[in-house]
Protein backbone atom coordinates (compact mmCIF):
# COMPACT_ATOMS: atom_id res chain seq x y z
CA UNK A 1 0.00 0.00 0.00
CA UNK A 2 1.73 3.46 -1.09
CA UNK A 3 1.39 6.13 1.50
CA UNK A 4 -1.78 8.28 0.20
CA UNK A 5 -3.63 5.21 -0.01
CA UNK A 6 -2.38 4.00 3.72
CA UNK A 7 -2.96 7.80 5.10
CA UNK A 8 -6.52 7.66 3.37
CA UNK A 9 -7.07 4.43 5.36
CA UNK A 10 -6.01 6.08 8.40
CA UNK A 11 -8.27 9.00 7.86
CA UNK A 12 -11.12 6.39 7.76
CA UNK A 13 -9.87 4.28 10.55
CA UNK A 14 -10.62 7.87 12.54
CA UNK A 15 -14.11 8.39 11.11
CA UNK A 16 -14.92 5.17 12.65
CA UNK A 17 -13.12 5.63 15.69
CA UNK A 18 -15.31 5.40 19.07
CA UNK A 19 -14.75 7.83 21.94
CA UNK A 20 -16.62 5.38 24.66
CA UNK A 21 -14.86 5.21 27.88
CA UNK A 22 -12.38 2.34 28.19
CA UNK A 23 -13.70 -0.49 29.45
CA UNK A 24 -14.01 -1.15 33.07
CA UNK A 25 -14.13 -4.21 35.32
CA UNK A 26 -17.44 -6.03 37.15
CA UNK A 27 -16.07 -6.48 40.05
CA UNK A 28 -15.75 -3.93 43.24
CA UNK A 29 -12.86 -5.56 44.52
CA UNK A 30 -11.09 -6.85 41.48
CA UNK A 31 -7.82 -4.69 42.02
CA UNK A 32 -7.26 -6.92 44.96
CA UNK A 33 -7.23 -10.42 43.14
CA UNK A 34 -4.80 -12.47 42.23
CA UNK A 35 -3.14 -11.50 38.68
CA UNK A 36 -4.44 -13.72 36.01
CA UNK A 37 -2.22 -15.71 33.73
CA UNK A 38 -0.60 -13.01 30.97
CA UNK A 39 -1.28 -10.09 33.00
CA UNK A 40 1.11 -7.49 30.94
CA UNK A 41 2.24 -4.22 32.48
CA UNK A 42 5.33 -1.94 31.46
CA UNK A 43 5.94 2.00 31.13
CA UNK A 44 4.76 4.31 28.12
CA UNK A 45 6.87 7.35 27.82
CA UNK A 46 4.66 10.17 26.04
CA UNK A 47 7.01 12.68 24.09
CA UNK A 48 6.52 15.92 21.84
CA UNK A 49 6.62 19.15 21.46
CA UNK A 50 4.91 22.00 23.82
CA UNK A 51 0.82 22.15 23.37
CA UNK A 52 0.47 19.09 21.68
CA UNK A 53 -1.98 17.60 23.84
CA UNK A 54 0.25 15.07 26.01
CA UNK A 55 -1.90 15.86 29.18
CA UNK A 56 -5.22 16.11 27.68
CA UNK A 57 -4.68 12.06 26.27
CA UNK A 58 -2.71 11.06 29.67
CA UNK A 59 -6.36 12.48 31.17
CA UNK A 60 -8.14 10.84 28.58
CA UNK A 61 -6.38 7.25 28.95
CA UNK A 62 -6.24 6.94 32.62
CA UNK A 63 -10.19 8.11 32.96
CA UNK A 64 -9.09 10.72 35.61
CA UNK A 65 -7.45 13.92 35.43
CA UNK A 66 -3.96 13.74 36.49
CA UNK A 67 -2.15 16.22 35.17
CA UNK A 68 -3.33 19.82 34.56
CA UNK A 69 -3.54 21.12 30.87
CA UNK A 70 -4.45 24.80 29.52
CA UNK A 71 -4.03 26.44 25.85
CA UNK A 72 -0.69 27.57 27.01
CA UNK A 73 2.57 25.92 26.43
CA UNK A 74 4.89 24.50 28.81
CA UNK A 75 1.99 23.98 31.21
CA UNK A 76 3.59 20.46 32.82
CA UNK A 77 6.75 21.15 34.15
CA UNK A 78 7.55 17.74 35.86
CA UNK A 79 6.94 14.50 35.08
CA UNK A 80 3.21 13.61 35.86
CA UNK A 81 2.36 9.97 36.32
CA UNK A 82 -0.86 8.27 34.94
CA UNK A 83 -1.85 4.70 35.89
CA UNK A 84 -4.24 2.82 33.97
CA UNK A 85 -5.19 -0.31 35.66
CA UNK A 86 -7.48 -3.39 34.15
CA UNK A 87 -7.93 -7.23 35.33
CA UNK A 88 -5.59 -8.06 32.27
CA UNK A 89 -2.80 -5.10 32.34
CA UNK A 90 -1.34 -2.10 34.06
CA UNK A 91 -0.06 0.76 32.09
CA UNK A 92 2.12 3.31 33.32
CA UNK A 93 1.23 6.58 31.16
CA UNK A 94 4.47 9.44 31.63
CA UNK A 95 3.00 12.63 30.96
CA UNK A 96 6.75 14.73 29.98
CA UNK A 97 7.20 18.27 29.41
CA UNK A 98 7.42 19.41 26.20
CA UNK A 99 10.61 19.04 24.50
CA UNK A 100 11.50 23.40 22.81
CA UNK A 101 14.69 24.69 21.47
CA UNK A 102 17.11 27.40 23.16
CA UNK A 103 15.36 27.41 26.80
CA UNK A 104 15.95 30.57 28.24
CA UNK A 105 15.42 29.72 32.17
CA UNK A 106 17.31 26.94 34.06
CA UNK A 107 13.67 25.46 34.75
CA UNK A 108 13.42 25.05 31.23
CA UNK A 109 16.85 23.27 30.74
CA UNK A 110 15.63 20.91 33.85
CA UNK A 111 12.13 20.47 32.16
CA UNK A 112 13.49 19.27 28.83
CA UNK A 113 16.03 17.01 30.27
CA UNK A 114 13.41 15.33 32.27
CA UNK A 115 11.50 14.91 28.96
CA UNK A 116 14.88 12.85 27.37
CA UNK A 117 15.49 10.64 30.83
CA UNK A 118 12.35 9.32 30.12
CA UNK A 119 12.87 7.92 26.87
CA UNK A 120 15.34 5.07 26.98
CA UNK A 121 13.47 4.03 30.43
CA UNK A 122 10.14 3.53 28.31
CA UNK A 123 8.70 -0.08 26.99
CA UNK A 124 7.23 1.86 24.14
CA UNK A 125 7.51 5.77 23.21
CA UNK A 126 4.43 7.95 22.84
CA UNK A 127 5.50 10.77 19.64
CA UNK A 128 2.66 12.80 19.90
CA UNK A 129 2.10 15.83 17.51
CA UNK A 130 -0.13 18.14 16.56
CA UNK A 131 -1.69 16.38 13.23
CA UNK A 132 -3.74 19.68 12.33
CA UNK A 133 -0.90 21.59 11.46
CA UNK A 134 2.22 20.63 9.62
CA UNK A 135 5.32 19.34 11.12
CA UNK A 136 7.73 22.04 12.66
CA UNK A 137 11.54 22.11 13.65
CA UNK A 138 10.74 21.05 17.24
CA UNK A 139 8.75 17.79 16.14
CA UNK A 140 11.70 17.18 13.48
CA UNK A 141 14.08 17.89 16.43
CA UNK A 142 12.43 15.58 18.53
CA UNK A 143 12.09 12.87 15.93
CA UNK A 144 16.55 13.07 15.40
CA UNK A 145 16.23 12.71 19.68
CA UNK A 146 14.25 9.44 19.13
CA UNK A 147 16.89 7.83 17.10
CA UNK A 148 19.61 8.22 19.36
CA UNK A 149 17.92 7.42 22.88
CA UNK A 150 15.20 5.21 22.11
CA UNK A 151 16.84 1.65 22.36
CA UNK A 152 15.06 -0.11 19.72
CA UNK A 153 11.98 0.89 22.26
CA UNK A 154 8.82 0.61 19.79
CA UNK A 155 7.60 4.11 18.69
CA UNK A 156 3.84 5.06 18.37
CA UNK A 157 3.45 8.34 16.01
CA UNK A 158 0.38 9.80 17.90
CA UNK A 159 -1.24 11.63 15.53
CA UNK A 160 -3.50 14.11 17.86
CA UNK A 161 -5.66 16.80 16.99
CA UNK A 162 -7.34 15.17 14.24
CA UNK A 163 -10.65 15.99 15.01
CA UNK A 164 -9.70 20.03 14.33
CA UNK A 165 -7.96 18.66 10.30
CA UNK A 166 -10.08 19.18 7.30
CA UNK A 167 -10.33 15.98 5.26
CA UNK A 168 -8.09 17.74 2.48
CA UNK A 169 -5.29 18.36 4.46
CA UNK A 170 -5.57 15.11 6.22
CA UNK A 171 -3.18 12.82 3.91
CA UNK A 172 -0.83 15.59 3.37
CA UNK A 173 -0.44 16.16 6.98
CA UNK A 174 -0.06 12.78 7.93
CA UNK A 175 2.51 11.31 5.38
CA UNK A 176 4.73 14.87 6.10
CA UNK A 177 4.50 13.59 9.72
CA UNK A 178 5.78 9.97 8.11
CA UNK A 179 8.48 11.56 6.76
CA UNK A 180 10.12 12.99 9.56
CA UNK A 181 10.04 9.75 11.36
CA UNK A 182 9.39 6.42 9.25
CA UNK A 183 10.89 4.03 12.26
CA UNK A 184 7.29 4.18 13.81
CA UNK A 185 5.96 0.87 14.81
CA UNK A 186 2.65 2.05 15.13
CA UNK A 187 0.43 5.34 13.58
CA UNK A 188 -2.34 6.10 15.29
CA UNK A 189 -5.13 9.21 14.46
CA UNK A 190 -6.45 10.02 17.78
CA UNK A 191 -8.09 13.44 19.35
CA UNK A 192 -7.69 13.39 23.53
CA UNK A 193 -9.90 16.07 23.40
CA UNK A 194 -12.87 13.97 22.28
CA UNK A 195 -11.45 10.27 23.06
CA UNK A 196 -11.58 8.92 19.73
CA UNK A 197 -9.38 5.85 19.35
CA UNK A 198 -8.51 5.94 22.86
CA UNK A 199 -9.31 2.53 23.32
CA UNK A 200 -7.78 1.21 19.67
CA UNK A 201 -4.29 2.96 21.30
CA UNK A 202 -4.40 0.89 23.93
CA UNK A 203 -5.21 -2.24 22.17
CA UNK A 204 -2.36 -1.52 19.69
CA UNK A 205 -0.06 -0.87 23.11
CA UNK A 206 -0.45 -3.83 25.01
CA UNK A 207 0.60 -5.79 21.88
CA UNK A 208 4.62 -4.16 22.74
CA UNK A 209 4.47 -5.02 26.36
CA UNK A 210 5.86 -7.69 28.71
CA UNK A 211 4.00 -9.64 30.59
CA UNK A 212 4.67 -8.72 34.39
CA UNK A 213 3.35 -7.87 37.82
CA UNK A 214 1.53 -4.66 38.69
CA UNK A 215 3.80 -1.24 40.05
CA UNK A 216 1.47 0.05 41.45
CA UNK A 217 -1.83 -1.16 43.87
CA UNK A 218 -5.18 -1.53 41.32
CA UNK A 219 -7.05 1.76 42.44
CA UNK A 220 -3.98 4.41 42.05
CA UNK A 221 -3.91 6.68 39.18
CA UNK A 222 -0.80 8.92 39.56
CA UNK A 223 1.95 8.88 42.36
CA UNK A 224 1.68 12.53 42.72
CA UNK A 225 0.82 13.38 46.46
CA UNK A 226 -2.23 15.79 47.48
CA UNK A 227 0.27 18.71 47.90
CA UNK A 228 1.61 18.39 43.96
CA UNK A 229 -1.92 17.76 43.35
CA UNK A 230 -3.67 20.53 44.95
CA UNK A 231 -0.39 22.96 43.40
CA UNK A 232 -0.93 21.71 39.99
CA UNK A 233 -4.60 22.68 39.93
CA UNK A 234 -4.06 26.00 41.41
CA UNK A 235 -1.51 26.75 38.92
CA UNK A 236 -3.54 25.54 36.50
CA UNK A 237 -6.43 28.51 37.21
CA UNK A 238 -3.46 30.48 37.42
CA UNK A 239 -2.15 29.79 33.46
CA UNK A 240 -5.81 29.78 32.54
CA UNK A 241 -6.51 33.33 34.46
CA UNK A 242 -3.51 35.19 33.21
CA UNK A 243 -1.33 36.11 29.99
CA UNK A 244 1.76 37.03 28.42
CA UNK A 245 4.62 36.13 30.72
CA UNK A 246 2.95 36.30 34.21
CA UNK A 247 1.52 32.75 34.17
CA UNK A 248 4.98 31.20 32.59
CA UNK A 249 6.92 33.17 35.84
CA UNK A 250 4.73 31.94 38.46
CA UNK A 251 5.17 28.84 40.62
CA UNK A 252 2.74 27.27 43.45
CA UNK A 253 3.90 26.15 47.08
CA UNK A 254 1.60 24.20 49.22
CA UNK A 255 2.27 24.93 52.60
CA UNK A 256 -0.23 23.21 54.42
CA UNK A 257 -2.34 20.73 53.79
CA UNK A 258 -5.30 19.71 56.60
CA UNK A 259 -8.45 18.28 57.43
CA UNK A 260 -10.91 20.23 59.77
CA UNK A 261 -14.05 20.10 61.26
CA UNK A 262 -17.37 19.56 58.83
CA UNK A 263 -15.29 17.81 56.57
CA UNK A 264 -13.76 20.80 55.35
CA UNK A 265 -10.40 20.62 54.13
CA UNK A 266 -7.85 23.71 54.63
CA UNK A 267 -5.49 24.30 51.55
CA UNK A 268 -2.38 27.28 51.98
CA UNK A 269 -0.39 28.11 49.23
CA UNK A 270 1.89 31.00 47.64
CA UNK A 271 1.85 31.61 44.49
CA UNK A 272 5.37 33.23 43.56
CA UNK A 273 5.96 35.76 41.03
CA UNK A 274 9.44 37.30 39.75
CA UNK A 275 8.89 40.13 40.12
CA UNK A 276 7.21 42.89 41.86
CA UNK A 277 5.18 44.44 38.72
CA UNK A 278 3.69 40.96 38.25
CA UNK A 279 2.22 40.98 41.79
CA UNK A 280 -0.54 43.41 41.24
CA UNK A 281 -1.91 42.24 37.93
CA UNK A 282 -1.91 38.43 39.77
CA UNK A 283 -3.58 39.95 42.48
CA UNK A 284 -5.88 42.34 40.48
CA UNK A 285 -7.72 45.70 41.65
CA UNK A 286 -9.61 45.20 45.09
CA UNK A 287 -8.23 41.20 44.75
CA UNK A 288 -10.35 40.49 42.19
CA UNK A 289 -7.88 38.56 40.01
CA UNK A 290 -6.84 36.45 42.53
CA UNK A 291 -10.37 35.65 44.16
CA UNK A 292 -11.11 34.16 40.60
CA UNK A 293 -8.60 32.38 40.35
CA UNK A 294 -8.83 31.00 43.90
CA UNK A 295 -12.81 30.43 42.56
CA UNK A 296 -11.37 28.17 39.82
CA UNK A 297 -8.79 26.48 41.71
CA UNK A 298 -11.38 25.60 44.81
CA UNK A 299 -13.74 24.19 42.65
CA UNK A 300 -11.33 22.02 40.72
CA UNK A 301 -10.12 20.97 44.55
CA UNK A 302 -13.45 19.76 45.63
CA UNK A 303 -14.28 17.89 42.47
CA UNK A 304 -10.74 16.10 43.24
CA UNK A 305 -11.30 15.74 47.11
CA UNK A 306 -14.97 15.00 47.02
CA UNK A 307 -15.80 17.59 49.62
CA UNK A 308 -15.54 21.31 50.53
CA UNK A 309 -12.57 23.07 50.36
CA UNK A 310 -11.30 26.51 52.17
CA UNK A 311 -8.59 28.29 50.14
CA UNK A 312 -5.97 30.39 51.25
CA UNK A 313 -3.71 32.13 48.76
CA UNK A 314 -0.77 34.44 48.60
CA UNK A 315 1.54 36.39 46.26
CA UNK A 316 5.20 36.19 47.25
CA UNK A 317 8.16 37.85 45.27
CA UNK A 318 10.61 35.21 44.57
CA UNK A 319 13.38 37.35 41.94
CA UNK A 320 14.70 34.82 39.49
CA UNK A 321 13.21 31.64 40.72
CA UNK A 322 13.07 29.78 37.69
CA UNK A 323 17.06 30.01 37.65
CA UNK A 324 17.82 29.18 41.06
CA UNK A 325 18.59 25.21 42.61
CA UNK A 326 17.15 25.49 45.77
CA UNK A 327 13.78 27.67 44.75
CA UNK A 328 13.41 24.49 41.84
CA UNK A 329 14.55 22.15 44.35
CA UNK A 330 11.38 23.54 46.95
CA UNK A 331 9.35 23.11 44.01
CA UNK A 332 10.22 19.29 43.48
CA UNK A 333 11.55 20.25 40.01
CA UNK A 334 15.14 18.86 39.72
Amino acid sequence: MNETNESQALVESFLRGTSEGLPQPDADDWHNAELPPGHKSGFVALIGRPNVGKSTLVNGLVGHKVAIVSPRPQTTRNRIIGILTQPQYQIIFVDTPGIHRQPRHRLNKLMIAQAVDAIPDANVIYFVVDVSVLPREEDKMIARLLREKRRRRPVFLILNKMDKLPLERAKRNIESYWKIFPEYADSLPVSAKKGTNLSQLIEHTLTHLPEGPRYYPGDQVTDQTVYQIAAELIREAVFRSTYQEVPHATAVLVEDYQERENNVTYIAARIWVERESQKPILIGKEGRQLKRIGSAARKELERFIGGRVYLDLWVKVKPKWRDQGARLKELGIT
